[in-house]
């Protein structure tokens, strides 16, 4: 379970955030860090709610630093023994971040060393790292989800979360993309997050290649400096594997 992610493009009726610029504002962990008291709140319903499962994994959304993971597990602990006092039987959970902005990728292995898994969203991830509000139709075109800049950032990721031992998932529309998915899955990403719709032609591609064929199309596309040549090679090779009619027409463009 997500602790409270607002701001930026989600907005609730009854906690509105007003900014100039809501995406670099007020969002994520730092609304819950400045109000304590909510965190806790949700922290402790979360942990009652998984008495007699003890499954609970806690995950931190737009982490930025290792100072605001302190801060949060702190709280988590201190929720915890409240629970536990309130006569609750629970397991202290897993805890995990979001990896979602450009500074967290170059601290993964000091995330790594502080939780249980990370997550990354590619939705925002991609939006910071190429400056381009994808919901703005000015320069929506410029948002492309298979940019080198993107896709070394991912692998970055992974390779410095495995190298600490901890599990990495991605959520966001590159997972749900048969050519994401395929690139995730040659880069080591454990856990794919996809809407319903696209787990049936998700699951189509990956077991129909092996993962020799995805490391090599990966070793070939990550040394490419054009997004759309990207996007272009790997829906001509699925499509030479047998796929055209799954993946569709310009699927990975933007």
């Amino acid at each position: 379970m997500r602790t409270l992610d607002i701001g930026g493009d989600k907005a609730l009726t009854y906690f509105p955030i007003n900014e100039a610029n809501p995406f670099l504002g007020w969002r994520g962990i730092r609304v819950t860090l400045d109000h304590p008291e909510i965190f806790l709140v949700q922290v402790r319903a979360m942990m009652k709610a998984s008495e007699g499962l003890n499954n609970l994994r806690i995950m931190l959304p737009m982490i930025s630093n290792v100072a605001e993971v302190d801060t949060a597990l702190h709280l988590i602990y201190r929720a915890h023994v409240e629970t536990l006092e309130e006569g609750f039987k629970v397991e202290m959970p897993e805890v995990g971040v979001m990896v979602e902005v450009p500074a967290a990728v170059y601290q993964i292995k000091d995330l790594a060393q502080r939780v249980d898994f990370l997550s990354v969203g590619s939705n925002d991830l991609t939006q910071y790292l190429l400056a381009v509000d994808r919901n703005n139709p000015r320069v929506a075109d410029l948002y492309q989800a298979f940019h080198p800049g993107v896709l070394q950032a991912l692998k970055r990721i992974v390779d410095d979360a495995k190298s600490e031992g901890k599990p990495v998932s991605v959520c966001g529309e590159l997972a749900g993309n048969p050519m994401g998915a395929v690139l995730l899955m040659a880069m080591g990403y454990d856990c794919l997050s996809m809407n319903a719709t696209n787990l049936p032609k998700v699951k189509s591609v990956l077991r129909g290649i092996s993962r020799e064929w995805a490391e090599k199309l990966l070793e070939e596309v990550i040394t490419m400096e054009s997004g759309e040549v990207i996007a272009s090679t790997l829906q001509l090779m699925l499509e030479k594997a047998g796929f055209g009619r799954i993946i569709g027409p310009n699927v990975g463009l933007n």
